[in-house]
C-alpha cells in the first residue's frame, strides 16, 4: 500500500528536504534540523519517527563509496519466465551485497546491483546466482564511466532536485577526470570500526552520535573529524536519509537507457548529468542483444513526467534511440553494509 503524500504537511516536507541532503553531523542533529525550520527538537524526532513508521524514511546513515573501500560492484540484468521471477528475486535478495533489486519491463526483467569484498570474484558470484535461479540469460553491466550520483528531491515543490551531485569519476563539464577515480583508498583497522558505526541507522534520540563515539572509545569531535576525513578522501559521499521514493510521492521510476556513439560518450554523459531530474548517470558496456551505453535514473511523481524529461534529454543531446524501463516491483533497496 502506498502512503499518500497528502498525509505529509509542509513541515514534514521541509524536514525531508534537509535530512535527505545533509543530515547534520553535530552533537544534537535533530535540534539543528528543528532550529533551521523553527520547531522544537522533540517535534522533529516525533515527525521523523512517524515518517519511518510509514516507511517514507528508510534509514539515516553514512553513504560510502563501494569502490573506494575496495569492494567490487556491478549492475546485473537477468531474464526469467514471468512465473519464475518472484522466486528468483528472493534468492538473489539473500546475498548481503545486493542493495537494489527491481523487476522492470523490457528484454531483461530483473535488474539488481551486487557488491563483493576484495577477496571474492564478482563474475563467479553472479554466475552462481544465475545458475541457482535458473536465469534464461544474464549480462553483467559494470560502470565504465560514472558521471553522476545525486539522489535528491524537492519535497515542497514535488520535483527533482538533483542539482548538486557527486561524480565518483571526477567528470565535470570540461570532460576532465580525476586520475584516482577507481582506486581503493587504504583504511586503517580503526577506521573500519568507524565505518561500521556510521553505516548503521541512527537512533531517534537527542544525541545519537554520542553512544557511537563511546563505543569507539573516542570523543565526539574526534569521530566527526574522521567523518570529515572520509568525505575529503572520497570514501564517504554524504550522511543522509534514504527515502522510499514512491511513499514520498515520486511514484514513477524510469531507468532510461540510451544508444550513444562512443565519440560522444563523455559529452552526452555530462549533458544528461546536468538535469535536476536525473539522479544517476553512467556509461556501461554493450552486447549483441543490448546496444544501450548510457543509463540515467529518472524519478518523478508521474510516468508522464518521466517521459517528458526523457524527451527533453533526447532533444537536448540529439540521442533518439532510447528506452524507458519502469520498475514494476521493488524486491530490495538497502545500503550495503561494509566490513561485516
Amino acid at each position: 500500500m502506498t502512503t499518500s503524500t497528502s498525509t505529509m504537511d509542509l513541515v514534514d516536507r521541509k524536514i525531508l528536504n534537509i535530512i535527505q541532503t545533509r543530515f547534520p553531523i553535530v552533537e544534537a542533529p535533530f535540534k539543528a534540523v528543528g532550529d533551521e525550520i523553527g520547531i522544537a527538537e522533540t517535534e522533529v524526532l516525533a515527525r521523523i519517527d512517524e515518517l519511518k513508521s510509514k516507511n517514507v524514511v528508510r534509514q539515516i546513515s553514512a553513504i560510502f563509496d563501494t569502490r573506494r573501500l575496495g569492494y567490487k560492484t556491478t549492475l546485473v540484468a537477468m531474464r526469467f519466465a514471468d512465473e519464475d521471477l518472484d522466486a528468483a528475486a528472493q534468492i538473489i535478495n539473500e546475498h548481503p551485497g545486493v542493495s537494489h533489486n527491481y523487476a522492470r519491463n523490457g528484454h531483461f526483467n530483473l535488474w539488481f546491483t551486487v557488491a563483493v569484498p576484495p577477496y571474492e570474484e564478482l563474475a563467479d558470484t553472479v554466475e552462481d546466482m544465475a545458475q541457482r535461479t535458473g536465469a534464461e540469460t544474464y549480462r553483467m553491466m559494470p560502470t565504465i564511466k560514472f558521471f553522476k550520483i545525486g539522489v535528491n528531491f524537492d519535497m515542497v515543490k514535488e520535483e527533482g532536485a538533483a542539482k548538486k551531485y557527486y561524480s565518483p569519476d571526477g567528470y565535470n563539464r570540461s570532460g576532465a577526470v580525476a586520475e584516482d577515480w577507481n582506486k581503493a583508498m587504504p583504511v586503517s583497522d580503526f577506521e573500519v570500526e568507524v565505518i561500521r558505526e556510521l553505516q548503521e541507522d541512527v537512533e531517534l534520540v537527542s544525541r545519537p552520535f554520542t553512544p557511537m563515539a563511546e563505543r569507539l572509545g573516542i570523543s565526539l569531535q574526534e569521530m566527526f573529524d574522521i567523518a570529515d576525513s572520509f568525505q575529503e578522501r572520497g570514501l564517504m559521499r554524504r550522511f543522509s536519509a534514504v527515502l522510499h521514493h514512491r511513499r514520498a510521492g515520486f511514484r514513477s521510476n524510469a531507468m532510461a537507457v540510451w544508444k550513444v556513439p562512443s565519440e560522444r560518450a563523455v559529452e552526452v554523459g555530462n549533458m544528461m548529468a546536468q538535469s535536476r531530474w536525473v539522479t544517476h548517470c553512467y556509461e556501461r558496456p554493450t552486447f549483441p542483444d543490448w546496444p544501450y551505453t548510457h543509463f540515467t535514473m529518472i524519478h518523478a511523481t508521474s510516468q508522464e513526467t518521466c517521459e517528458e524529461v526523457a524527451a527533453g534529454l533526447s532533444e537536448e543531446t540529439g540521442i533518439t534511440e532510447y528506452q524507458l524501463l519502469y520498475s514494476t516491483r521493488e524486491y530490495k533497496k538497502t545500503r550495503v553494509r561494509y566490513f561485516v
